[in-house]
């Protein structure tokens, strides 16, 4: 039985991503009491303000699932120094309308796949600054930032890299943990 419900969002709508590939590994990898389900973004509409307080099926589905979890995990790559367009339509959508916020609150970690170096060291930042603004509480530690994908999966998409895999395992039974802690504090009396 899982007393944890994490929400797996990949910020890439390509079919072969390899953020979906590391969000597949990281179902595996899940401590004990948790589980990790995902969720994409195909179907989400462009944001509209016109629309946002009668908003489409997908994005009323797309907010029921972000609160029917108790936490997300955010897997991104990065385009032009920050994270996709289609992610934060997604993020901007689920924020809406003013008050009634899906992510408020929710415990957060984020981690990211890149074919190079620097494994969106810039995209996840922005992502994190987006997150501060949500008042999501932000698994800060350990940074998982993969770089040179296509070292660390194989051609069917496996996560063959053991680091890689020992530093996904960390930041779950961190964001577990900070999941749990949130949960405590906010049943507590006063």
């Amino acid at each position: 039985m899982s007393d944890v419900k994490i929400l797996g969002l990949c910020g890439s709508m390509r079919k072969e991503s390899y953020n979906g590939f590391v969000l597949k590994a990281a179902q595996a990898l899940v401590p004990a009491g948790a589980q990790l389900e995902m969720i994409d973004l195909h179907g989400i509409p462009i944001f509209n303000q016109d629309d946002e307080l009668a908003p489409p099926e997908a994005v009323l589905e797309f907010k029921c699932r972000i609160l029917a979890a108790d936490a997300i995990l955010f897997a991104t790559p990065e385009y032009n120094y920050s994270l996709p367009g289609g992610l934060k339509n997604a993020i901007d959508w689920a924020s809406r309308p003013y008050g009634q916020s899906a992510w408020l609150g929710k415990p957060a970690a984020v981690m990211g796949v890149s074919v190079g170096s620097l494994g969106t060291v810039r995209a996840q930042y922005h992502l994190r600054q987006i997150l501060v603004t949500l008042d999501m509480p932000v698994v800060n530690q350990p940074e998982v930032m993969i770089g040179n994908a296509a070292q660390r999966f194989d051609q069917s998409g496996a996560l063959t890299d053991e680091p890689t895999r020992k530093i996904i395992q960390k930041l779950l039974r961190a964001l577990v943990h900070l999941t749990r802690t949130h949960r405590a504090g906010n049943a507590l009396p006063g």
